[in-house]
């Protein structure tokens, strides 16, 4: 399946090349989940079909500033998520990242934690970026704990950013640098 202390291999998952033809069925059925999408996106939730994200999955690789994976649990091989960098810029050696974990079963077992830690250490070991950034929604203070134990800090807010449910949500600018990561996989290593 993977090999171990490989780039892309973690503790409880590994990242591996998407694959529409064989995974675009198990992505449609995780749009079926109006909280995972609600939290995932600003878009209003809906169902897409397996042939949209067989679609989405084939046009989503094909960018030179675009790293897309798919998130594997390690003990089965299943697919349980995604993670994604994208440049936004080379000169700057900048990105963004975005991560979802499909079921919610799968959630808050440190999954998405492993799988962004192994995305971080794709964005500065390989593309040798010096900065890693996401946007999360503060109605979703599980996402943002993950965040901080993969090394992101709190960099600001966009205050009543969203509206979900007649109610008015920041969202939560995060970023990590790379003398951050060090740090961070330093102190990993000697656990």
């Amino acid at each position: 399946m993977t090999q171990s202390g490989s780039l892309l291999h973690g503790r409880l998952v590994y990242l591996a090349a998407q694959d529409p033809d064989s995974e675009a069925e198990t992505v449609a059925s995780w749009s079926h989940d109006s909280k995972f999408l609600r939290l995932l996106d600003s878009d209003p939730a809906r169902p897409r079909t397996t042939q949209y994200w067989n679609r989405s999955l084939t046009d989503g690789g094909d960018s030179p500033n675009s790293f897309p994976f798919g998130i594997h649990a390690l003990d089965d091989g299943r697919l349980i998520g995604f993670v994604v960098l994208w440049i936004t810029s080379w000169p700057w050696a900048e990105a963004m990242v975005a991560i979802g974990v499909g079921k919610a079963a799968d959630r808050g077992r440190g999954y998405g934690t492993d799988a962004m830690r192994l995305a971080l250490r794709y964005a500065f070991a390989e593309l040798n970026l010096e900065r890693v950034t996401l946007q999360v929604y503060s109605l979703n203070p599980r996402a943002i704990h993950a965040y901080e134990k993969a090394g992101f800090v709190r960099e600001g807010q966009e205050r009543e950013w969203l509206r979900r449910d007649g109610e008015r949500y920041g969202q939560v600018s995060m970023g990590i640098v790379r003398a951050d990561w060090l740090r961070a996989e330093a102190a990993a290593r000697e656990l």
